[in-house]
């Protein structure tokens, strides 16, 4: 079978095509014919060598998101069959024996499950991490409820236009910051209440504007950095935060005196562990329900990239000129 990979750390251009031995399930496993990828920043950050504990041994085969058909089942498999179309957020980390960006890709059969009926194999590709991500971090961390005022960071990225959808199903009210008023109109289309364009206002105006000037129950920042900072200004006394990119060192000082509870979500610990992969299953099939029943869709940008042409998927992200995920398809 055909695979890119990479056999060093570097830009866009370090992935080469070669050809490996097409994988066999072992117990407790599948093989997928790999129909479709996308792009995280997760993947950019392995392939730049950011993220060393979580990079699989070179040559290495990148890429957790993944949908396609099942090829063969391995023993104790007993919810997939050969033939089924599925999803799933299923390798390019550490720990894994393979990633999506081959014809073939050899994973643990808890990672994945049926995929949604309505979405092709791109669209589908598209939201397993992103849509895990938000739901680890607002389900099951923040606990959103109904009536909750939730502040979406970069609700037109990634992990934020879904996680703007997984807010209103879980009843609250949600606001977001964008960039641009062609991405506010993209948040508004996906449900966000107010749109916010953050380059135009301090973090206090937006408050006392939006928030009443408390601030938020819940502020889900997918962005990190300082942004993690604006973040403790904007929930509300005793709120919760979630962070994805906690790579940094901050005052906590401003959390303190907020009573606040912050949360870091990292989804490459819930699918590399072994002891942690036993939730990714279930939440993917919540997810399905979602997606099937009009609650949840991805965006995909304008730009599509075949398997081959994954340097240029990585420059696209790269770029800051996608709008939504970058997809690859065969």
């Amino acid at each position: 079978m055909k695979v890119m990979s990479i056999a060093g750390f570097g830009g866009p251009e370090v992935f080469e095509s070669h050809d490996a031995e097409r994988p066999t399930a072992g117990p407790g496993q599948v093989v997928i014919e790999v129909r479709a990828s996308s792009v995280n920043p997760i993947d950019l950050k392995i392939r730049a060598g950011m993220v060393p504990p979580a990079t699989p041994e070179f040559p290495a085969t990148l890429h957790a998101d993944v949908a396609g058909i099942v090829t063969e089942v391995g023993e104790g498999v007993d919810h997939l069959s050969v033939g089924d179309e599925v999803w799933g957020c299923a390798g390019g980390f550490k720990g894994l024996p393979s990633g999506a960006l081959a014809e073939y890709m050899l994973t643990d059969a808890q990672l994945v499950t049926q995929k949604p009926k309505n979405l092709d194999f791109a669209e589908a590709a598209a939201l397993p991490l992103v849509s895990l991500t938000a739901w680890f971090a607002l389900a099951d961390r923040a606990a959103v409820q109904a009536g909750q005022s939730v502040l979406v960071h970069a609700g037109a990225g990634g992990v934020g236009h879904v996680a703007i959808q997984i807010a209103k199903h879980l009843g609250a009210t949600v606001h977001t910051t964008v960039s641009s008023v062609d991405k506010a109109e993209i948040a508004r289309s996906l449900g966000a209440d107010e749109t916010i364009l953050y380059r135009d206002q301090s973090v206090a105006d937006y408050i006392a504007q939006y928030a009443g000037g408390k601030g938020y129950d819940v502020v889900f920042d997918t962005v990190g950095g300082a942004n993690l900072d604006a973040s403790f200004e904007a929930a509300r006394f005793g709120g919760t935060v979630v962070n994805i990119a906690a790579r940094s060192t901050h005052d906590l000082s401003p959390m303190h005196a907020r009573s606040l509870t912050l949360h870091v979500v990292f989804l490459v610990g819930q699918v590399a562990n072994p002891l942690n992969r036993h939730t990714i299953r279930p939440r993917l099939e919540t997810l399905r329900e979602l997606v099937e029943s009009g609650q949840l869709k991805p965006i995909l940008d304008s730009e599509r990239f075949a398997f081959e042409a994954v340097s240029e998927a990585h420059a696209r992200l790269e770029s800051g000129k996608a709008i939504g995920k970058v997809s690859l398809s065969r």
